[in-house]
């Protein structure tokens, strides 16, 4: 079983990035937090396709959301680690033992094919991506994960208003393609508004909670907000319940309450 703290790189020297022509100096930032970054060097041992796998990982391990057999759609899926570890847990690789499940990636940028993925290049905000992901899982979905953040802008107001916008869309796109008892998961960022997003979502979820993965940058105003046990099209609106939801690691904490 792999380390997911990242510890393999403990001891490395720091490397340090020069700002060259052409760099500027949050370029060079980036980078060496880049370089240094024992996640992103686990991630290129192990094969995944970016350090958020490891997010996702841990979120998973905590709540147990993936099942074999499930239908996962993974919202602005590129570069694909999301996808990856939704691929491998809900069993969609071909010859995959046990219930097969299916795992449907959809992002603006074009993904490179991967084992027990499929994808489509599009605009989730489509009129038409509802149905069409709905018809490529064959079913509605399980649960539907978005890790999508909005291109930085350098103010931070602006930057959270965005990442919220998009949550907040992700969270009614969800609503028309979740199977009953389904569960959404995405970014977003501490800042003051995500509070109506956690009360909205409230009615239409038996529990709702914010994760902080230990893989999410501890200077980051990062976190997730999940939401479980989605109550349908007929339950929406219901007063919200306290407590864990299906799925839920007991003694994780309780669910977000108002």
């Amino acid at each position: 079983m792999s380390d997911r703290r990242g510890g393999g790189a403990r001891g490395d020297l720091k490397q340090r990035v020069k700002t060259g022509r052409g760099r500027t100096v949050s370029s060079k930032r980036w980078l060496e937090r880049q370089l240094n970054d024992p996640y992103v060097a686990q991630a290129r041992r192990e094969g995944y396709r970016s350090r958020a796998a490891y997010k996702l990982l841990e979120i998973d391990d905590r709540f147990r959301l993936l099942r074999p057999g499930q239908r996962v759609i993974d919202l602005g899926a590129a570069p694909g680690g999301w996808s990856q570890v939704a691929a491998a847990r809900v069993g969609s690789h071909p010859g995959a033992g046990g219930p097969r499940g299916r795992v449907v990636g959809i992002d603006l940028l074009e993904l490179e094919p991967m084992p027990g993925v499929d994808f489509v290049t599009l605009d989730f905000l489509d009129p038409s991506a509802p149905g069409l992901l709905t018809e490529m899982l064959g079913g509605p979905a399980d649960i539907v994960m978005s890790d999508m953040a909005a291109n930085a802008t350098g103010h931070r107001k602006t930057d959270h208003l965005r990442i919220m916008g998009l949550a907040e869309t992700a969270a009614a796109f969800a609503r028309e393609v979740l199977a009953p008892g389904g569960a959404y998961l995405a970014k977003v960022l501490q800042g003051g508004t995500e509070g109506g997003l956690l009360a909205d979502l409230k009615r239409d979820f038996a529990a709702v909670r914010h994760v902080k993965p230990a893989a999410s940058r501890a200077d980051s105003s990062e976190l997730y907000v999940l939401a479980t046990g989605y109550r349908g099209a007929a339950g929406a609106g219901d007063a919200g319940q306290e407590g864990d939801a299906p799925g839920d690691a007991p003694g994780d904490g309780p669910a977000w309450q108002p």
